[in-house]
């Protein structure tokens, strides 16, 4: 749990007392339902609450964006977020629903009133979003495809309205068609830990 107040030293005491519980939360339902991979639930704070936290370092949401997390799994990036945001609503999507299962029992024990959730496939959705967030369900060419036309054209934020998009390795050329849409942040520029050294963070423009 250090890691996070390291890079968020402002953290509320709520917030300090949400990120503190997420730990053993996990711990305890991966047991049952294997929704992070076990030799990953002891790095948890770093490989995913701090990796899903470098959206926060690139960016800040205003009241009332709306957020959709596609792929999210366990919960990922879209709980952390969620406690980063309290005024900011956020919809987790995975067609898979124990992950769901999981994912409405985190939020509920750690009492976060700004999350919704749904098992469905994001090309099923008809509502519309400021900004569409996942961390690495696909290549991005096909991602984008699949979410495009999910994303509201009024613009409320620092950032244009868009995709933020958490991926590692080289994908060089997923991101080739985009051209000037598309910004490259490494993760190194945020967090010291070895496991960011192929990490980054790509944001879509709509």
């Amino acid at each position: 749990m250090e890691i996070i107040p390291k890079y968020f030293p402002d953290l509320t005491q709520q917030q300090v007392s949400q990120f503190s519980t997420i730990g053993s939360l996990y711990e305890e339902w991966n047991s049952r339902i294997n929704v992070i991979s076990r030799k990953d639930i002891s790095e948890i704070y770093t490989n995913h609450v701090l990796h899903s936290l470098a959206i926060v370092q690139f960016t800040t949401f205003t009241k009332g964006t709306k957020i959709l997390d596609v792929g999210t799994g366990g919960g990922f990036p879209g709980i952390p977020l969620a406690i980063m945001f309290p005024e900011v609503s956020f919809h987790l999507i995975d067609s898979i629903g124990k992950k769901i299962k999981v994912v409405d029992a985190v939020t509920k024990a750690l009492n976060l009133k700004n999350i919704t959730t749904q098992q469905v496939r994001v090309e099923d959705l008809k509502a519309r979003y400021d900004f569409i967030v996942s961390r690495a369900v696909t290549a991005f060419p096909d991602f984008v495809r699949l979410c495009n036309n999910k994303i509201k054209r009024e613009q409320k934020n620092a950032i244009s309205n868009g995709i933020l998009y958490l991926k590692g390795g080289d994908f060089e050329n997923e991101l080739k068609t985009f051209k000037r849409r598309v910004s490259v942040i490494p993760l190194t520029q945020y967090f010291e830990e070895p496991f960011f050294e192929t990490k980054k963070l790509i944001h879509l423009s709509l």
